[in-house]
């Protein structure tokens, strides 16, 4: 994971490229010849590589990246001649690379091969080439042997030039029992039989077509028992497979989204699909949610497969944007790739942005739009507030860095910005600029500047002046609003959560669109592109900046005027997204110290008539983070606060209801169930007593008798109220319930028990070998949801660091979560100095992000209650929850 970098990157621009550790240009590849073949009874794998090269300088040596892999053979030839059969192979295990020198020179502009034997390991790492496990109907363990590349594993599974810009033509041969199925990110060109050569015996060989020019991080293998369902609805085969221990059926619904959404990209991209066939793969191990192997996609199970009858409405709509996300890639990342990991944003960015776009097409009724502003707006805001972000475009030198930018700064901000850019040139003029874009640079590598400039051509507009600031430099501003009889003073400065900005770190002045919403409708033609100014507006009496929040900013008003949109937001005047950012700008400025926390919470007290579901999950997203902030406070204040969540929630929750019929819309059993959550938790009496005559039912063998809208909230509520007999059956559920959500769903809800004993049990469940390593922050998660827990879960850590170092390798990026929810919630300086401390002697290497991350957040939270104590308790007080 990535190097933490310093405030050189706070207010300038900085170019690294020099500074990358890359390799040797001498020569470049051209074609891959690649055989392997998996041992699954030792876990091993033979392999040979053919690799055709382009010389570009005279060179006596070729160095590629190798990592874990045991090289036996090389051999170089060129000009149908071999230079060397038996040239020196020298391994450097820090740089991942293995140099093959020879004593004749090859000169420039010859072509020349590369061929080498090796045998790897199929790890349990989740990296590289590795091996993954299902349960067969008997109850023995079946292996299938698959891939995870990106970012810079295809070296683990292969030697290769393991680096984005060095893009060639791949054919591979997977060779396997008969009844295996073999994948690939090409069609099956021939199957032939073989003599194996890690059984006795034969075995079948299956060599795919040769695959266009693409990166080593997207190519991909599978071989595995499994099945399969397809569909014909696009001009080429689309398939989804699953191990043979899944409904493949539970399939259907992301195949045919499939189908729909690369016809629909193919016309709105003006640009072919280019390969054969597309394969969508459920793999029972997999570290991140989906990874976008060009042609050959894989998944975690839960974010293709899904039981529409037992998954509540959220799980569907982030299995279509999982599935709408890795198909936006198969252009965007795939066909035209970031030529080095500092353009990470490109990809992620962008599909994330497409998503969306294609979900709000595909789905109207779902309003992802309105969800936007706190989703990713918010998960965009929320990091880059903190010190220790990083740019858009973050520069990164080696391949262990990497790993850590894969975040909310490269997938929320980076689409924040292209919906920022979206708006500001118009949608269509976008589009066509990304057309351009995908035409001139197919199968070749880009930086950000090659996007700007596509999308300047399209608009006739310097995008790059505006959009290099948002781009290459971390954080965003505060727009602070004072107001004149007939004008407005708005001033920007750097906002970070710890308010304490130095002022060498506010040197940065980002192009700001305003976006003024008066009774006249929305002017668009005003931006801040100084440090401050005056701007006319015809009437005072109402007006509001940042219309929709597209902006990436927050707007800090005086008192007067928050309270004066409050009244307008209950007049109609605003927008849902209007609403939801007025209410997340008003909670983090109160959490920084730009605004009294009393004002946050008159704010909400004034919203309790509201009738979206958006609005209600920033309202409730905000009585939550102040909740959380206060854990570690005095009982009575805490149960005040409880109180306050309780009275704030339960009239809308009982007024919605959390009955279910047919009739129900997306949003609206979302709505139910968030509600009744939230009250419930908070202990609604009514909502209580339902969840226990639910559970009841449910315990008694009546499987229907829990909604699956409400399921995690039913076992949050009778986890938090009961005992040993209620963990027993939540825990039985995430053990051997039917589907993969189902599980999840209990396995998230563990850790809401409070008691030493089943805090224990829950720990020592999250390393058993009934939870897989991608899933162990599953039952640690709600351990955050109360000081016992969090105090637990943190020694739990240290007791047990070397394990888990062991368990989860830093150069992954599980450990990085782990110390991340273990951390994350405290909220004193004592708690900072005790992390300080024991972290002191250890190596942060790959999860130095992610810890400075954490410090910075419980330093805020730390300013916050020394800062809002007592502003908190007087308003408790003065409304009698205290």
């Amino acid at each position: 994971m990535c190097k933490q970098f310093g405030q050189e990157n706070v207010g300038t621009s900085v170019d690294v490229t020099h500074a990358r550790e890359v390799l040797p240009t001498n020569v470049k590849p051209r074609h891959y010849n690649l055989t392997l073949e998996p041992d699954f009874e030792n876990f091993t794998y033979e392999g040979s590589v053919t690799i055709d090269l382009d010389v570009v300088e005279d060179t006596t040596s070729v160095t590629l990246n190798t990592l874990e892999l045991k090289v036996h053979t090389a051999k170089i030839e060129s000009s149908g001649e071999t230079v060397s059969d038996a040239p020196s192979l020298a391994h450097d295990e820090d740089g991942q690379t293995t140099k093959v020198s020879f004593d004749k020179t090859i000169p420039s502009g010859a072509k020349a091969s590369l061929t080498m034997t090796f045998t790897g390991t199929l790890n349990d790492n989740m990296a590289g080439f590795y091996r993954s496990s299902f349960k067969a109907a008997d109850g023995s363990t079946t292996w299938l042997a698959t891939t995870q590349m990106e970012p810079t594993d295809a070296r683990r599974a292969f030697p290769c030039f393991d680096e984005p810009a060095l893009k060639a033509e791949f054919t591979v041969t997977l060779v396997a029992d008969e009844k295996m199925t073999c994948l690939s990110n090409m069609d099956v060109a021939s199957e032939t039989t073989v003599d194996s050569k890690v059984v006795s015996g034969k075995r079948k060989a299956v060599t795919f077509n040769k695959s266009p020019p693409m990166s080593t991080y997207l190519l991909a293998f599978i071989i595995g028992e499994l099945n399969y369902i397809e569909t014909n609805n696009f001009r080429v085969p689309v398939r989804v497979y699953a191990p043979k221990d899944r409904d493949i059926e539970h399939g259907r619904f992301s195949l045919e989204l499939a189908a729909k959404t690369l016809d629909f990209y193919e016309k709105t991209f003006a640009s072919p699909f280019p390969l054969p066939k597309m394969d969508m793969v459920a793999i029972p191990d997999f570290s991140a949610g989906a990874m976008e192997n060009w042609g050959l996609i894989t998944y975690r199970v839960v974010d293709v497969l899904i039981d529409e009858k037992t998954s509540g409405a959220s799980v569907k709509q982030r299995v279509a944007e999982t599935v709408q996300h890795e198909l936006a890639h198969q252009w965007f990342g795939n066909l035209v790739t970031m030529d080095f990991w500092d353009g990470l944003w490109l990809n992620e960015g962008f599909a994330t942005w497409m998503s969306w776009y294609s979900c709000n097409v595909f789905y109207p009724d779902w309003k992802v739009w309105e969800g936007y502003v706190t989703d990713n707006l918010a998960s965009a805001l929320s990091l880059d507030s903190l010190r220790s972000s990083h740019p858009i475009e973050v520069p990164v030198k080696r391949a262990d860095e990497i790993n850590q930018i894969f975040d909310a700064i490269s997938y929320s901000k980076g689409s924040c910005v292209l919906r920022m850019i979206s708006k500001y040139l118009g949608e269509e003029t976008f589009m066509e600029g990304v057309r351009r874009y995908l035409k001139k640079h197919a199968y070749g590598n880009t930086q950000t500047g090659d996007l700007w400039a596509a999308l300047s051509d399209a608009s006739g507009k310097d995008v790059e002046k505006v959009m290099d600031i948002w781009t290459k430099h971390v954080g965003f501003p505060v727009i602070t609003v004072t107001e004149n009889s007939d004008s407005i003073h708005v001033k920007q400065n750097r906002f970070l959560r710890t308010a304490d900005v130095k002022p060498e770190e506010d040197q940065t002045l980002w192009p700001v669109f305003l976006e003024l919403r008066t009774k006249d409708g929305v002017n668009k033609d005003l931006a801040l592109t100084t440090r401050e100014a005056d701007f006319k507006v015809k009437d005072t009496d109402f007006f509001k900046l940042n219309a929709d929040h597209s902006g990436i900013y927050r707007t800090s008003y005086t008192p007067d005027r928050l309270a004066k949109l409050g009244e307008a937001a209950r007049a109609g005047l605003l927008s849902v997204e209007d609403r939801a950012g007025m209410i997340a700008d008003a909670g983090a400025l109160a959490a920084s110290g730009y605004q009294k926390s009393s004002g946050i919470l008159a704010l909400l007290d004034s919203f309790k008539s509201e009738k979206e579901f958006v609005v209600w999950q920033e309202i409730i997203s905000r009585i939550s983070v102040l909740r959380s902030a206060w854990t570690f406070e005095d009982q009575a204040v805490k149960d005040a606060l409880k109180k306050f969540a309780l009275e704030l929630t339960q009239d809308k929750a009982h007024e919605v209801g959390w009955t279910f019929s047919d009739n129900d819309g997306h949003i609206e059993q979302q709505f139910k169930g968030m509600m009744f959550g939230t009250a419930g938790v908070t202990n609604d009496e009514a909502i209580v007593k339902a969840s226990f005559d639910m559970f009841n039912k449910f315990k008694a063998g009546d499987t229907s008798a829990i909604h699956p809208n409400l399921r995690g909230s039913v076992y949050a509520i009778v986890l938090s109220n009961g005992g040993k007999e209620e963990y027993d059956v939540v825990l039985e559920q995430a053990l051997h319930a039917k589907t993969s959500d189902e599980r999840n769903t209990a396995m998230r809800s563990l850790g809401r028990a409070k008691s030493p004993e089943l805090i224990q049990r829950t720990l020592a469940l999250s390393v058993s070998e009934d939870v897989k390593a991608q899933d162990i922050y599953l039952p640690i998660s709600a351990l955050r949801t109360h000081p016992e827990g969090i105090n637990a879960l943190w020694a739990f850590v240290k007791e047990n660091w070397a394990d888990l170092e062991k368990k989860l390798p830093p150069s992954l990026s599980m450990l990085s979560s782990v110390v991340s929810i273990a951390t994350s919630s405290f909220t004193r300086r004592e708690h900072i100095k005790d992390i300080g401390a024991f972290f002191s002697d250890k190596s942060t290497k790959g999860f130095d992000k992610a810890l400075a991350q954490s410090l910075d957040s419980i330093s805020a939270k730390a300013a916050w209650i020394e800062r809002d104590s007592e502003d908190v308790k007087a308003w408790l007080k003065e409304h009698k929850y205290l």
